[in-house]
């Protein structure tokens, strides 16, 4: 039994972990709470129910498709929504941030309504496998294995990448590695297009979770990737990974023990407890200001 609410647990917590590394990537680089997240999360569920239920694509390939429109979405926003914003005060690109949010998420209504969609049971067929007695859907083993491959993958641009390296150098100083000859905009675009890929798919994957898409299903979602960030250290990678991990399984814990109706105030219990005793979060430092 605790192990298989543990691989729920899991499942649901690489979802989060994979939309929180958008939320600390961009904090990290310019330090601002991209509150439009949630809701790039959102239409990358869409877009990949549209290719499998319209277009009949395979999932992958429809996930792909959903990463590459959200990168472009990504990149498109910070264009024109962030940029200008720079150098203004942090409540002006807050501001933004929440009116995009509400753009996207009104957008979603008018065009796709109000009621969930949900993928065909063609999509992905589903089948239990016993491991070490727990019953572990092919469904979950999908989620956390594309989850664990895509943060691979980012820590590999990260670490061993010239635009990884660049990034790196930007989130210490923009300002510094401009004068160095780093194009800092370019850098930006590439963390926000990242990011967004990475939200994309986690939205992919918890629509076939939940087999639900709506157009408010990243409000929740979102709050939750925040405080996942939040809670394993905003701008830390490794720690967006380790608090979406922490929050899933917490939360299906604390439903596994009867506490269904609570299951979204666990996230932020958790997250208000452990700031109280590492105000840094997890695995976070202390970011000194940018100027």
């Amino acid at each position: 039994m605790l192990l298989q609410q543990l691989i729920n647990g899991i499942a649901l917590g690489s979802t989060y972990a994979l939309i929180a590394l958008g939320y600390t990537m961009v904090y990290g680089i310019i330090a601002l709470i991209n509150f439009a997240h949630g809701e790039i999360f959102m239409a990358g569920a869409f877009v990949g129910l549209l290719m499998v239920a319209v277009f009949k694509m395979n999932i992958f390939v429809a996930m792909i498709l959903a990463m590459a429109t959200c990168m472009v979405m990504g990149v498109v926003i910070e264009l024109i929504a962030y940029r200008p914003l720079r150098k203004s005060s942090r409540l002006s690109a807050l501001i933004s941030a929440i009116g995009v949010s509400i753009f996207l998420s009104t957008l979603a209504l008018m065009i796709f309504g109000a009621d969930a969609k949900g993928f065909p049971d063609t999509a992905f067929p589903v089948r239990q496998v016993k491991v070490l007695g727990a019953e572990i859907s092919t469904l979950q083993l999908l989620i956390i294995g594309v989850s664990a491959l895509l943060m691979l993958g980012l820590e590999f641009i990260v670490q061993k990448t010239k635009i990884g390296k660049a990034m790196r150098a930007t989130s210490e100083d923009y300002n510094t590695a401009a004068l160095m000859g780093i194009n800092v905009n370019r850098v930006i675009s590439f963390t926000f297009a990242l990011g967004s890929s990475l939200a994309a798919a986690g939205g992919v994957l918890v629509g076939l979770l939940f087999n639900a898409v709506s157009f408010n299903m990243g409000l929740m979602a979102g709050l939750k990737a925040f405080s996942a960030a939040v809670l394993g250290g905003i701008g830390s990678i490794p720690g967006a990974m380790l608090g979406g991990l922490l929050l899933g399984v917490a939360e299906v814990m604390g439903v596994a023990a009867g506490y269904s109706s609570y299951r979204d105030a666990i996230a932020f219990a958790i997250l208000v407890l452990v700031l109280l005793v590492k105000p840094t979060g997890l695995l976070g430092q202390k970011i000194q200001k940018k100027v």
